[in-house]
C-alpha cells in the first residue's frame, strides 16, 4: 500500500464497490430516448453533485465528437447515446447549467471543450478531481486509474479504452466500462473534498480552478495559432508571414472540422514562412505542400504571404534581442530548488501550484518579482521562507537523510 493510498484509507474502510458487473448491467444503464432522459434528468435534480465524463473521437475532426456522455450520483450512474436518433439533449444541457448542482470531473479539459462546442457553453459550477490532486499529494496530472487505485485501492477495467466509441450498437462491456468512470468519481469526490477542507486548502485551487471554468480556456483564437508550432528563431517578416498562415490554417480546419495537419503540416508552415514563394510555380520547392503547385491551397496561401510582403516594417512583431540573458547565480536557484522540494513534501502538494522553474529564476534575482510564489497563500507556504534563505537569515542543513530548515540569526 503506497503513502496516499494510507492516507485515505481511514475515509474509505466502508465504502461500497458499486461498480455494475456485465450480468448486472441495468435496462435503462442506457439511455436513447428522450421520455429515459426527461426520467433520469428529473431524478439528478436536486442532487448536491454529479460525476460526469464523455467519450468520444477526435482523430480525423477539429472537433471532439461526442459519442456517449455518462452521469452519476453516487448511487444511480447513465450512459446517455447522444448518437441516438432524434434525441433532443437540452434537458441534459439544462442540468449541466443547474447552479446548485456541482458538476465533477476528472482531467476534465476535453470534456469542457466538448460541453463548450454541444451546449454553447460550459457546465456551472465544476470540480476536477485532477486539479485537486495538486495539494492531496498525488503529484502533477495523476491519471483516473492511479487516483482510483490510491484513494479506493480499486483498479479500472481498461479493456474497452481504445474502442471506437463512435460505432453502434454498444456492448455491455462498453457501457460497464463507461459507467465505472463516474461510479468511481463519485466515490472519490467527497473524499478529496473532506480531506482539502479538514487542511485548509480549499482557496488553494481558486485560480485553477477559476482557469478550468473560463470558456476561454477551451478556445484557440485564430490569432493565436501560431503559439502552438514550434519554431526556432525567426526574422520578424517571417514570423509574422507564420502567424498570418497558422492564423488561416486555425479557420480552415475549424470550417473544414478537420484536424490542423490535415489542412497544412507544422513543418511545411514554417517552411512557407522561411521562404516566403512570390508565385505559383515556386509552391513545388515546397517540401509537403498538399497538392503541390497544383493544390487548392496555393491561392489563398499565396494571398497570405503577399498580404504580409505590404505590411509595414513598423507593424511587424518585435523580436527579443538576441544579447545574452542575464542569469540567475546557479548556486542560488539550487537552494530555491531544494527549498520548494523540501515545502512541497512537507505540505504534500505539487511543486508547479507554488512556482515554475521561470518563476524560481526571477525570485533568484529580485525580491520582488511578480510571481505567484510571493502572493497570497504561496507566499505564507514558501515564498517568506525563500525570502529569508536568500537573505541569510535562514539555511538548509541536512541531518539523518533529510533536509532541514535552520536558522541563522
Amino acid at each position: 500500500m503506497d503513502q496516499n493510498h494510507k492516507k485515505y484509507s481511514h475515509a474509505k474502510r466502508n465504502e461500497p464497490d458499486n461498480s455494475i458487473p456485465l450480468e448486472k448491467l441495468p435496462p435503462d444503464a442506457l439511455i436513447t430516448t428522450n421520455a429515459d432522459l426527461l426520467r433520469v434528468v428529473d431524478e439528478f435534480r436536486g442532487k448536491p453533485f454529479l460525476a460526469i465524463d464523455t467519450e468520444f473521437m477526435r482523430e480525423r475532426t477539429y472537433y471532439p465528437q461526442l459519442c456517449l456522455i455518462q452521469v452519476g450520483d453516487g448511487t444511480k450512474a447513465v450512459a446517455i447515446d447522444p448518437l441516438a436518433k432524434n434525441l433532443n439533449l437540452e434537458p441534459l444541457w439544462s442540468l449541466m447549467r443547474d447552479e446548485s448542482i456541482i458538476k465533477v470531473f476528472h482531467a476534465g479539459n476535453q470534456d469542457m471543450e466538448i460541453f463548450l462546442n454541444e451546449m454553447g457553453g460550459l457546465p456551472s459550477p465544476v470540480y476536477d478531481t485532477q486539479i485537486a490532486g495538486l495539494v492531496c499529494g498525488h503529484g502533477d496530472q495523476i491519471g483516473y486509474d492511479s487516483l482510483v487505485k490510491s484513494i479506493l485501492g480499486k483498479n479500472v477495467d481498461k479493456t474497452s479504452r481504445f474502442t471506437d466509441w463512435s460505432k453502434r450498437p454498444l456492448t455491455d462491456r462498453q457501457i460497464s466500462y463507461a459507467l465505472d468512470d463516474v461510479i468511481y468519481l463519485a466515490q472519490i469526490y467527497p473524499i478529496m473534498l473532506d480531506k482539502i477542507a479538514s487542511e485548509n486548502r480549499t482557496n488553494w485551487l481558486d485560480e485553477e480552478f477559476k482557469k478550468f471554468s473560463d470558456p476561454a480556456t477551451y478556445v484557440t483564437k485564430p490569432e493565436n495559432a501560431w503559439k502552438r508550432i514550434k519554431i526556432r528563431h525567426l526574422k520578424a517578416p517571417a514570423l509574422m508571414r507564420l502567424m498570418r498562415l497558422a492564423a488561416w490554417r486555425e479557420i480552415e480546419a475549424q470550417n473544414r472540422n478537420v484536424p490542423r495537419n490535415r489542412v497544412i503540416r507544422d513543418e511545411t508552415l514554417i517552411d512557407l514562412a522561411g521562404t516566403a514563394p512570390n508565385t505559383i510555380n515556386e509552391f513545388s520547392k515546397i517540401r509537403n505542400f498538399p497538392g503541390g503547385t497544383d493544390g487548392k491551397f496555393v491561392k489563398p496561401v499565396l494571398k497570405v504571404i503577399q498580404d504580409v510582403a505590404s505590411i509595414p516594417e513598423s507593424e511587424l512583431p518585435v523580436i527579443p534581442s538576441r544579447g545574452k540573458p542575464v542569469k540567475p547565480p546557479q548556486a542560488v536557484m539550487e537552494l530555491l530548488r531544494v527549498l520548494l522540494k523540501y515545502t512541497t513534501d512537507q505540505h504534500n502538494i505539487a511543486p508547479r501550484l507554488i512556482a515554475s522553474s521561470d518563476d524560481l529564476e526571477l525570485l533568484a534575482t529580485d525580491d520582488n518579482a511578480p510571481i505567484r510564489a510571493l502572493q497570497g497563500w504561496r507566499r505564507e507556504v514558501f515564498g517568506n521562507t525563500a525570502l529569508k534563505l536568500k537573505s541569510g537569515e535562514i539555511g538548509l542543513a541536512v541531518k539523518n537523510g533529510k533536509i532541514r530548515v535552520i536558522e541563522l540569526s
